[in-house]
């Protein structure tokens, strides 16, 4: 499989009826292990600080010698910790968090540190199986996709700034657990102080933010932090680029990233084909916000008038 078959088959992936978050978080690990558009996962690691390592290195034990053979190791050792799960009939929601607070958290010792935020492959879902240690949204597929194997009524919990799991009914009997922080269990005023680190500011938290994540929603937002990470560091933009092709593949996605594509066209050097991307945005945006498609058109002239 080469890099345009990986990202067809990510198209496909997300046109699902029902979207599998392992495969499509799987397969932007794959993506990334492609040399050419940027550093693989394993060298751009080594260009920021390390923070703790697993005992199985970067990739770790699910890393195979073709990208593609990844995935098949990574859902396996998913479905070998959802195995491990002690059977009991009848868990609470409570005890369904439990259960994976000792098994992920304690037992195998997942969680995040501040270090993480620094590394690429803490947003690809190989790395994070293979370290046990990623970024929160990515931690929490790890929980989710464990438990849904094991039977447990999970669901992802998109707070602003921080991602978080829920076991039970959304609308109903309910815990909050944090696998940043191991698996523990959050109260309304721990939810209070993660958005405030996160965000900066204390706010209350509403029902609203406490409803499930759709799986295609979380992997848009694990996709915009790795264009934030790569956005952040100029020498990266191959990254950045990567990333945003897959969010284009995604049967939503906001309008405004293909002029944010054309615009690192240009930043790379493809004055062309970033004036004719930014020119097929103009259209699409020209009848509901025309004095934006008429900047974004002087932006694709400007692009032009680079070549000469």
């Amino acid at each position: 499989m080469g890099r345009m078959d990986n990202r067809d088959r990510f198209a496909e992936a997300a046109r699902d009826e029902r979207p599998d978050l392992a495969l499509l978080c799987l397969l932007i690990g794959v993506e990334a292990a492609y040399p050419g558009d940027g550093p693989s996962a394993d060298e751009a690691a080594s260009t920021d600080e390390a923070g703790s390592q697993g005992e199985a290195g970067t990739q770790g034990a699910c890393a195979p010698r073709s990208p593609e053979a990844t995935v098949d190791s990574a859902q396996i050792e998913l479905d070998r910790l959802a195995g491990l799960l002690p059977y009991a009939r009848g868990r609470s929601p409570e005890e369904w968090a439990r259960a994976l607070e000792r098994l992920l958290g304690e037992e195998h010792d997942f969680r995040g540190t501040n270090a993480d935020y620094r590394r690429l492959d803490s947003s690809l879902l190989q790395a994070v199986l293979g370290r046990r240690r990623g970024l929160p949204i990515l931690l929490s597929v790890v929980w989710m996709e464990v438990a849904r194997r094991a039977g447990a009524p999970v669901y992802g919990v998109a707070l602003p700034g921080h991602f978080v799991v829920g076991f039970g009914d959304p609308s109903g009997e309910h815990v909050l657990a944090d696998p940043f922080g191991g698996g523990r269990l959050l109260g309304s005023g721990d939810l209070e102080v993660l958005i405030a680190g996160a965000t900066g500011r204390r706010t209350g938290v509403s029902h609203a933010l406490l409803q499930p994540a759709d799986p295609l929603e979380i992997v848009l937002r694990v996709l915009n932090n790795i264009r934030a990470w790569a956005a952040a560091r100029p020498e990266q933009s191959g990254v950045r680029l990567w990333a945003l092709d897959l969010s284009l593949r995604l049967p939503h996605h906001p309008a405004r990233l293909r002029y944010e594509r054309a615009q690192l066209l240009v930043e790379r050097g493809d004055f062309i084909g970033g004036a004719v991307e930014m020119e097929a945005y103009a259209e699409v945006i020209a009848a509901m916000e025309p004095s934006a498609a008429d900047t974004v058109r002087r932006a694709a002239r400007a692009a032009r008038a680079r070549l000469n």
